[in-house]
């Protein structure tokens, strides 16, 4: 990817990052699981994997994304704004596996994907279902 996640993610992040996340319903979009230092992230679905992202640990604390890589097989990913994926990569593990409402992303995700679409009318619900889905409580 040419474009990623600027954010620093705490050692405490870092630790549930690693402990990944599973769908456990239709609703669900998501499933996450870490190798090593890397991060996938798959659609619930079908099991396509759509990002391998590789943390690295940031100086003074933390973690941070060093490299990712985004499919880009439109049979198996229709993604090919580098914007749009950055956003998405990050809006995963934020929203997804660590339960954080990421207002500020997901707003994000809205407005890229009306321009992207053409249709600035969309709802932001429909859109962020369609792509993000839902988390259940853990």
């Amino acid at each position: 990817m040419s474009r990623l996640p600027q954010r620093i993610w705490s050692d405490e992040d870092w630790k549930q990052i690693q402990l990944g996340y599973a769908a456990r319903d239709m609703d669900e979009k998501w499933n996450v699981f870490t190798e090593g230092e890397v991060v996938f992230l798959h659609r619930s679905w079908t099991g396509h994997g759509v990002f391998a992202a590789t943390f690295g640990p940031v100086d003074g604390g933390g973690w941070q994304i060093v490299s990712a890589v985004v499919e880009r097989d439109a049979e198996r990913y229709r993604g090919t704004d580098d914007a749009y994926d950055c956003v998405m990569l990050e809006l995963v593990i934020s929203a997804i596996v660590l339960g954080e409402p990421a207002a500020d992303l997901r707003s994000q995700l809205v407005e890229l994907t009306r321009r992207q679409s053409g249709s600035a009318d969309a709802p932001a619900g429909l859109i962020q279902h369609s792509a993000l889905g839902l988390r259940s409580d853990s």
